[in-house]
């Protein structure tokens, strides 16, 4: 498998990560039963792409990627602080919104530089895209 391909697939994989992990860190905050069921739903669909991404890359004899560690722990630390301040369904929408906006960057940037990976990774870098897209979309009404 092509080094674009794979470069495109660990950033897939640790962007699938970073969502789960997120919204599994925001639940906890979760008070409002109709954004706890769209949260569920995201994380489901974050899971299903991270697996796709895994199988792929086990496929060419990679393991996905970790997400980095000093964006992780930033992004603990953001949402501990905002969740101290406000810790309502409006603010969680807008953390998430921030990552969604963040994870449609750095996806979208590498596939800018990876143009000639596969067609399959190509497809699930769009698919998670659309997905972000679509969750932050969802995240509006809670606003």
């Amino acid at each position: 498998m092509e080094e674009q391909t794979i470069t495109l697939l660990k950033e897939c994989n640790s962007g699938c990560r970073m969502a789960v992990n997120s919204i599994d860190r925001l639940k906890d905050f979760v008070m409002n039963a109709d954004l706890d069921k769209v949260l569920e739903t995201y994380k489901g669909q974050h899971r299903d792409l991270e697996e796709e991404s895994s199988k792929l890359l086990a496929e060419a004899g990679q393991s996905g990627k970790q997400p980095d560690r000093l964006a992780t722990a930033f992004s603990w630390i953001t949402t501990e602080v905002k969740m101290l301040l406000s810790d309502d369904s409006a603010q969680i929408a807008k953390i998430l919104m921030n990552g969604c906006n963040m994870g449609i960057q750095s996806v979208s940037e590498c596939m800018n530089k990876c143009p000639a990976a596969s067609h399959a990774s190509m497809s699930l870098a769009k698919k998670l895209v659309k997905c972000e897209e679509k969750l932050m979309e969802d995240m509006k009404k809670f606003l």
